[in-house]
């Protein structure tokens, strides 16, 4: 179990680095290049990585064992399309980001229901 954990734990770690880095890129990079409402696009998806991030994270020191797998997915469908909508990818990537916001809200139910049963 602690294997998984501190796996989990550098996963997260390593999400939270690059949430970072692409709120950075956002401002000193991509704003002379992107229209305001792509800039509020990428501006999500990094605000949304970080959250994904720190609840991996959390998930990953409670001992959950499934919350972490559903961040991680969260994260790449939903963070990642809308990165990719505001660097201009095709439209049909737009239906990813609620399947992700799925994810990321699957994570934290798991989680909770972990927690509970680990408190009983």
């Amino acid at each position: 179990m602690l294997a998984a954990m501190r796996l989990w734990l550098g996963i997260a770690a390593v999400n939270g680095a690059l949430a970072v880095v692409a709120g950075a890129s956002a401002t000193h990079l991509l704003r002379a290049h992107l229209a305001p409402d792509m800039m509020t696009v990428w501006e999500t998806a990094a605000r949304y990585h970080m959250y994904g991030a720190l609840a991996m994270g959390l998930a990953a020191l409670a001992g959950s064992r499934l919350s972490p797998s559903f961040f991680l997915a969260g994260i790449m469908l939903f963070s990642a399309s809308l990165y990719a909508l505001a660097l201009g990818a095709p439209w049909w990537l737009g239906p990813l980001t609620p399947i992700g916001g799925g994810f990321l809200i699957a994570g934290f139910v798991c989680l909770a229901i972990s927690s509970f049963r680990k408190s009983s």
